[in-house]
């Protein structure tokens, strides 16, 4: 009989502790990473990689390998920032193209999430503008800019419109991928628990959708600001400001390199800058929401 309860409790200790294990294993251990390693893993690759680009432009400046009107060097196009900052209109360049960006691209999501779920999610409607969308993706935003001046005259209405033409079939297309990529058990389940209707596409669709869903996203920010650059290129008044389409224009008009090369720097930064501040949290929230990333 002693023998029975010992060996019986020898096997809760043993359960006792693979449980202990098993817990261990599916704990995600949280620890602040330290600000050098951050430095060196965040800050130092590209800062790196900055320099070395500077560093080759600035040898290829000093081997004459073409022209000088035709490749400035660092220095001038340094100078033509500090003259912008100077004279008031560095920031001025800036935000009137990225208010317009982001404006745009907020319509173009409010248009193009709902329509992404009517095709995704009525089958006529897939039928009749499924394809429509998928040429609409891959036709260039610039196409779009002279019916649009035409239609709408040299104002901030064009430039809206190239803008949700260029980023709503991009958006759409991406939940109609997400939405396809549901497991349907996922939403037989969500409809046994009563989540139907709005409230299923809610609780049910959209979350599950999320990942393409983002994805559709990031490829609508970067069609919204193609077409953007685009209209500013092409439709050129003094009722639309001074943006950075408009400034790689004058830089082309007055034969300034260094006036383009600006332009294409600050046009990069900030598209650089839009994808770290808004969508790489987004997609580190999403993956660690589904346990695809752990939490340094």
């Amino acid at each position: 009989m002693a023998s029975t309860e010992t060996a019986a409790k020898d096997t809760a200790k043993d359960l006792a502790g693979l449980e202990a294990g098993l817990d261990a294993l599916d704990a995600v251990r949280v620890s602040r990473t330290p600000v050098r390693e951050v430095l060196v893993r965040k800050v130092l690759p590209p800062v790196v990689a900055v320099v070395l680009v500077l560093v080759v432009w600035q040898i290829l400046v000093r081997a004459q390998v073409t022209d000088d009107y035709k490749l400035p060097s660092p220095s001038q196009v340094w100078a033509e920032v500090t003259d912008a900052w100077a004279q008031g209109t560095l920031l001025g360049y800036i935000w009137t193209s990225v208010s317009r960006g982001l404006l745009g691209f907020l319509l173009a999501l409010a248009i193009g999430t709902p329509l992404g779920l009517l095709v995704s999610r009525v089958k006529l409607v897939r039928a009749a503008i499924g394809p429509v969308l998928s040429g609409l993706q891959s036709l260039p935003s610039v196409a779009w800019v002279p019916p649009a001046v035409i239609w709408l005259g040299l104002d901030d209405r064009m430039m809206y419109a190239v803008i949700l033409l260029g980023a709503v079939p991009s958006i759409a297309n991406g939940l109609v991928a997400g939405v396809d990529q549901i497991p349907p058990l996922h939403l037989r389940a969500g409809k046994t628990l009563g989540a139907t209707g709005l409230r299923g596409t809610w609780h049910i669709v959209l979350p599950a959708a999320l990942p393409g869903y983002l994805a559709g996203l990031k490829q609508g920010w970067a069609f919204s600001w193609r077409s953007l650059m685009a209209a500013e290129i092409i439709a050129s008044s003094p009722d639309l400001g001074v943006g950075l389409g408009q400034l790689l224009e004058q830089g082309r008009e007055t034969s300034s390199m260094s006036i383009v090369f600006l332009a294409i720097i600050l046009i990069l930064t900030v598209g650089i800058a839009i994808d770290l501040l808004i969508f790489s949290p987004l997609e580190r929230w999403v993956l660690r929401g589904r346990g695809l990333l752990v939490k340094n």
